[in-house]
């Protein structure tokens, strides 16, 4: 019987489905494992050969837990908001539902055809009303709860209030007069609901704040950091200035530090876990006053207090809400110019500039240890989104200080002797302080506590711990998202979005739970309607209730949907306690590193926070994280002659043929050396080219050439193949391809990139399995390396993997197509092959070693070869064993072996370790340390009786000519030396 896997595949996907052999529920009885993959926004193009790597490891991972006897979670569904819909939308007009809908059905077959065992009741998607109910829910709890430091926990605000109610806020000491005036509790009670509101903005952990943004006014919306170019708008060049726009925020930054210590506490990579503790970034140092010769105190956040008699200028971010204050008359002109270059820069763009650039405010800031006054500078690389926006620069001990005051002249005071600590660097926390006062003589260690004290004793500032995170934006001004269950109470005319821009003073109101879900209302236009306001204003009855125009950003729903499939279909509550206290959380997540510092954080803080609150009943979500690598593309370039247009300005370019050239032309063309058959192709082509088209306008270069990606579907092997390239997406089809005199064919550079569509380097999983199977395709994308890997995407090697599966088959039957497998008792040797194999698969699949098991796989079936095993015995265990890996073929097997019931509900073979005894050793036999011969020897055979069969050997007689060895050395199980 013939290996014919499509027929397999297609029947057993449809046992699957017909007998929900992956459905699951709660069962006590058996221990659970939760299997999860981050879940994918369904994009259009399906998926490609990368997409998959992960989904198999955890897939195989799941159906081993299975058979080991776990009650195995492995659900999948949807994050089906996103933009690239919502772009669609813009576009065509087609509503972004119809679009995702349209995606999930392709990749839910896409899905189907590789063989995963989800359990698709579960499924989710975060467009529908059902599920987004419950995110919306959740930011009502949000929105309701503040962060109580001195319990360290989330609370209602209910406990705030009543704080309030009972001692004001005045003795609090989470009290920050930079947030509100004192009051204390009579006054409270006197405020009104606008005043109480205002205040209890500061601590709800869902607030209502200003953020700078993007804002491109020619095209009426906000634009990412990557739609930003120069200054300018990607799409159309438009000039994009930063505006402070109302926003949702998530107070994230006081889950800080329980964020950092549970890291310690979850199995995840170092790398990952240093992501993490790189963007929370936590810093401990000083919160320093400077007063101003403007009246104004500047605050100031540093690491190293201890420098501060090294600080001859400071430095304010441009943005720095006391910029006003301290610009002087005469410097007003240049201080709104330098404004208005930084108002069209990213942060990234800030950060990144290599440029010195500034502006003096015409201000002075008063050093409060020496009376010293130092300039008041701006510079775009202070942001005022870190620390308080404002630094003390310290020339001598900071590198980019430094450059700042060589670049304008100013003071340079070096205040520590590093000369007793060879290769220190300018900002190594070592050496003594000089020209420090007090502090001279001192190791640095000790003068930033001796620092420190000395500052809260004079009461200029105080210890802080500072964090670079800052808390998280949830706002977009897009449509196809989750709306926010809020509506506002109008306070005069409705509020503007930009500071400035009207009025502020609108009161958010939460809608009743009962309410939930608000459904996206139809719009009459997906766009922003260009004055800050995101589409949903487009519809007159959203606004007319008061809602929100805003949307959740992408991580809202993606934040909690690992609770939601433990109870996916509750309509009372997001997930049952008592499911949530059997499933707990996931103990094996596998998806991407670029979610480190979005999803993996937000997720977090979502599930600490429901923690607090008493809605789950672990403070961690993931037990356990994988991160797969990337399956690369291998790239195609194809090399064409650079031309040259020398046509009147403004005239019409004409279509005109392009030339291009094989690799190793375009190789001799870039190292200035054509060899002469070469040129004078190229030479004829290009007079070919202009006795047709005379006075076109171009002119070719026979020095320079140009490449592009070429589609990987034209190639054969490294080689285009021009007749189906010509008229191609790429080509024109009176294009010239000119192939090298000794050549071949048309040559194609090749390179490993990522996989992309507009790389054209895409491999479809579907043409895959056409010709090879699921089974081949699944194998082959463990069996190229380590999961956590990046690797290119090789075609040559699945058929290595497709004949181990032909070979595997052959074992159940004969070429001639009968059954050969027999109820014999297997030989030890047999035996051992068998159990030799599943201890290493076993092992192997525990630390997710998936390619070293296909490399056993393979070496077990060509052993069982050799032995011309066909017993059933060795055979059936084995079918088990890979069953994870392929369950397409072992199911069939399965069932040929006589089994009612599928392979992926039965149990691990047992492990007979009486089979992994050695009884022998291959002993490497030296003569004077060179090895001469490889003997095997029981191991149990006494020393003086392998003494004499070895001194019997052939090969060893000829060393000793039969003479008694000066010295023999033996050391059982390892070596054999005779010495002669």
């Amino acid at each position: 019987m013939e290996y014919k896997f499509s027929e397999i595949e297609e029947k057993w996907k449809q046992f699957w489905a017909d007998k929900d052999i992956y459905k699951v529920t709660k069962d006590s009885a058996r221990p659970k494992y939760y299997v999860l993959d981050m879940f994918p926004y369904p994009s259009g193009a399906g998926l490609h050969v990368g997409h998959p790597l992960g989904y198999v490891a955890s897939d195989i991972y799941a159906r081993y837990k299975r058979l080991k006897g776990f009650n195995v979670l492995h659900p999948m569904g949807f994050d089906a908001f996103g933009l690239p819909a919502e772009q669609y939308a813009i576009e065509t007009g087609t509503h972004p539902a119809i679009t995702t809908e349209k995606a999930i059905k392709r990749y839910r077959e896409q899905l189907d055809k590789i063989g995963f065992s989800f359990d698709w009741s579960r499924s989710v998607k975060t467009s529908d009303p059902a599920y987004y109910k419950w995110t919306q829910w959740i930011f009502l709890k949000l929105f309701g709860s503040w962060y109580n430091r001195e319990a360290n926990k989330a609370e209602t605000l209910d406990s705030l209030i009543a704080k309030f109610e009972a001692e004001g806020c005045i003795t609090w000491a989470q009290y920050d007069k930079n947030d509100h005036a004192p009051f204390t509790a009579d006054q409270w009670k006197a405020f009104d609901h606008e005043q109480k509101e205002a205040i209890l903005m500061n601590y709800r952990l869902a607030y209502l704040s200003y953020a700078e943004v993007n804002w491109c006014a020619a095209l009426g919306t906000v634009l990412a950091n990557d739609e930003i170019k120069d200054g300018k708008s990607e799409r159309g060049g438009h000039p994009v200035e930063r505006k402070k726009m109302r926003q949702w925020f998530l107070r994230i930054t006081e889950y800080s530090d329980r964020l950092l210590e549970g890291l310690e506490r979850i199995d995840w990579s170092e790398s990952m876990k240093e992501m993490q503790r790189n963007w929370i970034g936590r810093s401990e140092g000083a919160l320093i006053d400077f007063k101003t010769t403007s009246g104004d105190t500047l605050k100031v956040f540093t690491t190293r207090p201890d420098t501060i008699f090294g600080a001859t200028f400071m430095v304010i971010a441009p943005e720095h809400e006391l910029i006003d204050k301290l610009t002087t008359a005469g410097q007003k002109a240049e201080i709104d110019n330098y404004i208005t270059y930084v108002k069209s820069r990213t942060d990234v763009e800030r950060q990144q500039e290599k440029r010195v650039t500034g502006a003096f405010t015409g201000s002075y800031a008063i050093n409060p240890f020496n009376g010293e006054e130092i300039p008041v500078w701006i510079a775009e690389y202070v942001l005022a989104g870190y620390g308080t926006g404002a630094i003390m620069a310290v020339p001598a001990d900071d590198e980019r200080d430094r450059k700042f005051a060589e670049k304008f002249g100013l003071p340079i005071v070096e205040i520590i002797d590093k000369s007793m600590y060879p290769g220190a660097t300018i900002e190594d926390k070592v050496g003594k302080m000089i020209n420090s006062d007090f502090l001279n003589g001192l190791e640095v260690k000790d003068a930033i506590k001796k620092i420190l004290d000395k500052i809260e004793e004079l009461g200029i500032g105080k210890r802080k711990v500072n964090y670079r995170q800052r808390d998280a934006s949830y706002s977009r001004q897009r449509y196809w998202g989750e709306p926010f269950p809020i509506r506002y109470e109008i306070v005069g005319e409705p509020d503007g979005s930009f500071v400035g821009e009207g009025e502020s003073n609108d009161i958010p109101i939460p809608l009743d739970e009962s309410e939930l879900p608000l459904v996206l209302p139809e719009v009459t236009s997906y766009k922003s309607t260009g004055d800050g306001k995101a589409p949903l204003a487009n519809s007159a009855e959203w606004v007319k209730k008061g809602y929100e125009t805003d949307i959740m950003p992408g991580y809202a729903g993606s934040s909690w949907y690992f609770l939601r499939y433990m109870d996916p279909n509750n309509p009372d509550v997001f997930a049952a306690r008592e499911k949530m206290d059997y499933w707990q959380n996931v103990d094996l997540y596998v998806g991407g590193t670029e979610h480190a510092v979005g999803h993996l954080l937000y997720a977090r803080l979502w599930h600490k926070f429901l923690f607090d609150l008493g809605y789950v009943g672990t403070d961690e979500p993931f037990k356990k994280l994988v991160n797969q690598g990337m399956i690369q593309g291998v790239s195609a370039f194809a090399y064409r002659l650079s031309r040259v247009f020398f046509g009147s300005p403004g005239s019409e370019i004409p279509v005109y043929p392009e030339i291009y050239v094989s690799l190793e032309i375009a190789n001799e063309i870039k190292q200035g050396n054509i060899s002469e058959p070469n040129r004078d192709l190229i030479k004829r082509a290009i007079e070919g080219i202009n006795n047709e088209h005379k006075n076109s306008g171009f002119n070719f270069s026979t020095t320079q050439v140009m490449s592009l990606h070429v589609d990987i579907s034209l190639l054969r092997e490294d080689f285009l193949e021009i007749d189906r390239a010509k008229g191609s997406y790429r080509f024109q089809k009176f294009d010239v391809f000119i192939c090298s005199e000794k050549g071949q064919g048309f040559v194609c550079e090749r390179a490993v990139e990522k996989m992309s569509k507009s790389k054209y380097n895409v491999v479809n999983p579907d043409d895959v399995i056409e010709k090879y199977g699921a089974d081949a395709f699944r194998m082959f994308e463990m069996f190229l390396g380590p999961i956590e890997q990046s690797k290119p995407w090789d075609d040559k090697g699945i058929s290595g993997v497709y004949n181990f599966l032909r070979k595997f088959w052959r074992l159940f039957y004969a070429d001639s197509g009968e059954w050969k497998v027999t109820n014999d008792e297997p030989t030890a040797a047999e035996y051992k092959t068998l159990h030799k194999t599943l201890k290493k698969i076993s092992e192997d699949i525990e630390r997710l070693g998936f390619n070293t098991c296909v490399s056993s796989f393979m070496i077990c079936v060509n052993e069982l070869g050799g032995f011309a095993c066909s017993k059933k015995k060795v055979l059936e265990p084995l079918v088990i064993a890979l069953a994870p890996f392929a369950p397409f073929i072992t199911e069939e097997l399965w069932s040929a072996l006589g089994n009612r019931y599928s392979v992926h509900l039965a149990s691990f073979p047992v492990i007979e370790e009486q089979y992994l005894v050695e009884n022998s050793f291959d002993y490497p036999v030296s003569i004077n340390g060179k090895v001469r011969a490889q003997v095997a020897f029981a191991l149990d055979l006494p020393q003086e009786e392998l003494k004499r069969q070895v001194l019997e050997l052939e090969q060893i007689k000829k060393w000793t000519n039969g003479a008694e060895p000066r010295k023999f050395i033996f050391v059982k199980g390892k070596i054999i030396n005779v010495v002669v």
